[in-house]
């Protein structure tokens, strides 16, 4: 936990992140899920038994930097989210994350909602 909390405390927006380098198949990762917009993929860290990422591949940095004309990318997240959990089982429930900024917990600046289930979760969380 403190490993994570000091990442986020020093990450900062703009440049390359590890997620356009997934997007343009640079980097290998367990894809789960992939159209236009998005892509879904296992956690390399998991915090939970089933923790995945949907990721835009419009490279937003964090939520705060969405524009109004993304609510559509945005909603289609949370569906593709949805999707991939049905489809890995998920019956019981997940949780569905979005970190903005250092306090948020964000540790990578291009935006991305986690996805974690197969386990009771806790709350509050952090």
């Amino acid at each position: 936990m403190a490993d994570e909390i000091s990442k986020a405390q020093s990450a900062r927006p703009g440049g390359e992140t590890i997620f356009g380098k997934i997007i343009r198949k640079e980097i290998p990762a367990k894809i789960i899920y992939e159209d236009e917009e998005c892509v879904a993929f296992h956690d390399i860290s998991p915090q939970a038994p089933t923790h995945f990422l949907v990721v835009p591949k419009k490279p937003i940095a964090q939520l705060s930097d969405a524009d109004p004309s993304d609510k559509a990318l945005l909603g289609h997240l949370i569906i593709v989210g949805r999707k991939c959990a049905t489809d890995l089982g998920l019956s019981r429930g997940y949780r569905l994350v979005l970190n903005e900024g250092p306090d948020g917990g964000q540790s990578v600046y291009h935006i991305h909602l986690h996805v974690l289930g197969g386990r009771q979760m806790g709350w509050p969380p952090g």
